[in-house]
């Protein structure tokens, strides 16, 4: 497309009438003012935090329940409301909300601490000085002032697996020194089990109060999609069952309010995008395909090298055989395969438990098979889509760096 016809295309782009109205409703960082079916839950963490409107230091609060079941929605809907009744009354109350998702964030000790300086106001260098310096700063700030601090750490079982939970006991027992400030912990995490594997004396001071938030029903994701696409749709823009297809797909998936959120959004921008007036059922066929490629793509990006080269190794065989295949073949494949990427080869035991790990990933399925007195091996077949396969393989090549 030659510049000419580029600019007609975006010229074309713009006067096209768009089925939103307020994309951004669809978007899970989107705070709705009223929020579905959580009533019970906003209640109990509003009584919990309260007291740090009389700064009061409340119990440390640990919420956890799977992906989109309003976690973190719930927790700045409240946050907002505190913030802005604080700042109405002159209550030195500071809310830090801070996702351990985010790599430049929480990948360490020091660069979580260092960001919750820099939170209250204060600069430092991010990286370079010893952590007990960043620690003594942070100190010294929070108790400059009489002030009380609500630090909610969103994904704290990401911050756990990188950092270890040293880092949690410290910001527990950090109130024991402070004079005139005090901090609260709120943690949410999707992991259900995370606070099981915490160091017994860190679980007992994080987790004074639990709150399990559970999934949505189709029903109730039902709601939460009709209020939103008032927000997000121009009048008549859905189809007939849109929503309703929309919610059962994501009731299908544990109740994830989110995912039924993005279902819509990607759906409506699949109709969009073939000049149509109105979404319908066909184009949520289209999104789900579209967001699972793109889940598939995201997951296996991240993964390590060693993963991405025991997946490449099963991607080649399949392709080859369009059969089950065996952790022994894939081995051979992979001892091939290591010293061309500057691998070091890890042994056969440790290539079946990374197997495993992508059979949880859900890309792959691995069954255990007795070979009798031969010991066990796993049968291996990929579950991801044909179309993808070929793309899946183009990605870890880059990943790679095999020609």
């Amino acid at each position: 497309m030659g510049e000419k016809g580029l600019t007609s295309f975006f010229e074309d782009f713009l006067s096209k009438e768009s089925l939103f109205s307020n994309k951004q409703a669809l978007q899970s960082s989107f705070i709705p003012e009223t929020i579905s079916h959580r009533d019970s839950e906003i209640k109990q963490v509003a009584n919990i935090l309260a007291p740090t409107l009389k700064l009061e230091k409340p119990s440390n609060l640990f919420i956890y329940g799977k992906t989109g079941t309003g976690k973190t929605l719930t927790i700045k809907h409240i946050t907002q409301n505190l913030s802005n009744l604080a700042k109405e009354r002159n209550i030195p109350l500071k809310i830090i909300y801070l996702n351990c998702k985010l790599k430049k964030i929480a990948d360490t000790e020091y660069r979580l601490i260092a960001q919750l300086v820099r939170e209250l106001g204060s600069e430092i260098a991010a990286t370079g000085l010893p952590t007990d310096e960043v620690y003594k700063s942070f100190f010294n700030i929070l108790d400059s002032q009489k002030q009380h601090i609500l630090l909610i750490l969103d994904e704290i079982d990401q911050l756990v697996k990188k950092t270890g939970d040293e880092i949690l006991y410290n910001l527990v027992r950090v109130n024991e020194d402070l004079k005139q400030s005090q901090i609260t912990l709120v943690g949410i995490s999707n992991d259900l089990i995370f606070v099981d594997t915490l160091d017994p004396r860190v679980r007992s001071s994080l987790s004074e109060e639990e709150l399990v938030f559970p999934p949505y029903n189709a029903i109730q994701i039902q709601d939460i999609l009709r209020q939103r696409s008032k927000e997000a749709f121009k009048e008549g823009s859905l189809g007939e069952g849109v929503i309703e297809k929309c919610a059962a797909y994501a009731a299908r998936e544990h109740g994830d309010a989110r995912r039924a959120l993005e279902l819509l959004r990607v759906a409506a921008e699949v109709a969009e995008r073939n000049n149509l007036k109105t979404v319908n059922i066909t184009h949520i066929d289209e999104a789900e395909d579209k967001i699972e490629k793109d889940r598939i793509i995201d997951t296996i990006t991240h993964q390590p090298k060693q993963s991405q080269a025991t997946l490449y190794s099963i991607i080649s065989l399949f392709l080859k055989r369009k059969e089950s295949i065996f952790t022994g073949d894939i081995y051979e494949v992979y001892k091939n395969i290591s010293p061309q990427i500057g691998l070091r080869p890890l042994t056969q035991r440790r290539i079946s438990d990374i197997v495993a790990e992508l059979d949880m990933l859900g890309i792959i399925n691995a069954k255990v098979i007795s070979k009798g007195r031969h010991g066990r091996t796993r049968e291996i077949s990929v579950l991801v889509p044909p179309v993808i396969l070929n793309k899946m393989k183009k990605v870890l090549e880059e990943g790679l760096a095999l020609s």
